[in-house]
């Protein structure tokens, strides 16, 4: 029996990958990780790390096209509500791998959620059947993220960076099309350059969509308004009323269905 584990390059899927190597042969442990292409550059620093000290094999996926290729790709600008990064870059490569490579009844897979996180658990494994699925986090001893970065100080690995700059994830370079006004705030201010980059892209293919779409949307007088990247920037620097500085959105990869298939052209 082989024992994958979806290693995001996240604290949470580092700990889940521990408690399973702890548990089996380690021989037997896989780390699989799927690279968007716009990841952060310490999550590579972090992921080399860490995978030496749990001492397991590490397996990396790559669709080859960062996120901005795959909106292009499928003419749709992904948004809190339908994300095709998530299953186009992710979920595929990760699927096609497992099956390709396993019968159900020879693997066991395993998530990073923790029991914050909780709700989400029945949805993935709902997703990944007949293929069984845990989330070692889930279940106690209840460990929280300040014990996993104490875990890690104490092995002697630097806890990810975009941590530390406030993020909740480790994923995609601070940047996610299911995050809120809140979080782009603190990606403006962390990471200035890489904000402007994605302000850049998103009004690069709304010109090559001709559509008036955005990544984020806030209501306003009971109607929800499209807000670009751009224009969140501007009221940011103005000082404006109007964000929500507690929409911080939250990821939601692993848990769409990649057997499903989306029409995401828009009409």
């Amino acid at each position: 029996m082989k024992h994958v584990v979806m290693y995001s390059g996240g604290v949470g899927s580092y700990m889940a990958a521990k408690l399973v190597a702890n548990k089996v042969p380690k021989q037997d442990v896989i780390l699989l990780f799927s690279d968007t292409l716009n990841e952060d550059e310490d999550l590579y620093r972090f992921l080399e790390e860490s995978v030496a000290e749990i001492g397991v094999e590490l397996v990396k996926l790559c669709d080859g096209r960062d996120i901005w290729q795959v909106f292009k790709d499928v003419r749709y600008l992904g948004n809190s509500r339908v994300a095709p990064c998530t299953r186009i870059l992710k979920q595929e490569p990760a699927k096609k791998w497992v099956i390709d490579n396993f019968k159900p009844e020879e693997v066991t897979l395993y998530v990073g959620i923790d029991w914050t996180e909780s709700h989400r658990l029945e949805k993935v494994k709902n997703n990944w059947a007949p293929f069984i699925v845990y989330a070692p986090l889930c279940d106690e001893p209840y460990i929280s993220k300040d014990e996993i970065f104490l875990e890690l100080k104490q092995r002697g690995i630097k806890i990810p960076r975009l941590y530390e700059m406030g993020f909740s994830h480790n994923n995609c370079g601070g940047f996610c099309v299911r995050a809120g006004q809140a979080h782009f705030r603190n990606l403006l201010f962390s990471l200035p350059d890489r904000y402007r980059y994605h302000e850049y892209k998103e009004e690069e293919l709304i010109n090559y969509l001709q559509k008036d779409v955005s990544i984020l949307k806030r209501q306003r007088n009971y109607k929800n308004e499209k807000i670009t990247l751009k224009q969140l920037r501007e009221e940011i620097e103005s000082q404006s009323e109007n964000i929500d500085l507690f929409d911080f959105g939250g990821c939601g990869c692993f848990i769409e269905d990649p057997r499903a298939s989306y029409n995401y052209c828009y009409v």
